[in-house]
């Protein structure tokens, strides 16, 4: 059973005494691809060091985190093209496989919401540029996140929604905008809801991943998550969807196989 985590922070700051451990856990249950956000220019190193220990697992994403879209936002999203540009113009064998994650986030700080949005709509135009899927990040901003969509949609707009914790609705306008939903820990909470409804989405649009080293899914949640807690992710799903866990893991795999290319 080969697993894919779609979302995950393996360069955390979380992880800087056990790294290789957490990595070793996660492929021993199965989850042998890992696809790693960007967030801002002070964590490329970290993300091309664990690149370089796992060239067959690892597989990066280049982007802006919508957070981190501050004064110097410019200047980051300079970097972003610098480094697509880098791989792609001079026949690297190292390529970025995703734009991301890039979005709107307005839960800590609504200062910068237009240079999210204007950030935002200037990544999507580099994806397509290169040819790349975008992997979104919406906290308390579908209204916002929709709205730059639908101004950038076309053929060749496509990618993940991540960390999905919107409406059956929203699921569907996510959907309809050629994007898979990123289900991870939230699905297994209590008051997490998505899990109502996810068995009205066919699986086809489904990815996995954990977000971590952040909502680690229950019964570890309010501690740090890891890529081997994809196995409580995937069995809430088998629940939900009432079909054998190795079934999920296939379907799901494809899925991101189909997105990112690889």
């Amino acid at each position: 059973m080969i697993l894919t985590d779609t979302h995950t922070h393996i360069y955390s700051e979380s992880f800087v005494e056990d790294q290789d451990e957490m990595m070793q856990r996660a492929i021993s249950v199965g989850v042998e691809r890992f696809f790693v956000p960007a967030i801002d220019s002070a964590y490329t190193q970290s993300m091309y060091d664990i690149e370089e220990r796992y060239p067959d697992n690892v597989f990066l994403m280049m982007g802006l985190h919508p957070t981190h879209v501050k004064e110097s936002y410019k200047q980051e999203l300079l970097h972003v093209e610098e480094e697509l540009d880098k791989r792609f113009s001079d026949n690297s064998e190292k390529k970025f496989y995703a734009v991301g994650e890039i979005g709107v986030d307005l839960y800590w700080d609504t200062t910068f919401i237009e240079q999210q949005k204007e950030a935002f709509r200037y990544q999507i135009q580099l994806a397509k540029k290169y040819r790349l899927p975008i992997v979104i990040h919406c906290r308390d901003a579908f209204a916002e996140v929709f709205e730059v969509l639908e101004s950038e949609k076309s053929e060749d707009l496509f990618g993940i929604f991540h960390c999905f914790t919107g409406t059956i609705e929203d699921a569907k306008k996510a959907i309809d905008y050629n994007l898979k939903l990123g289900i991870g820990g939230v699905v297994t909470f209590k008051n997490g809801k998505i899990d109502t409804f996810l068995n009205e989405i066919p699986l086809e649009h489904i990815v996995l991943e954990t977000d971590a080293p952040y909502l680690a899914p229950t019964p570890y949640r309010g501690k740090r998550n890891e890529s081997s807690y994809l196995i409580q992710i995937i069995e809430k799903l088998s629940d939900i969807y009432q079909i054998p866990v190795q079934e999920i893991a296939k379907i799901t795999t494809q899925n991101s196989k189909d997105i990112f290319k690889i």
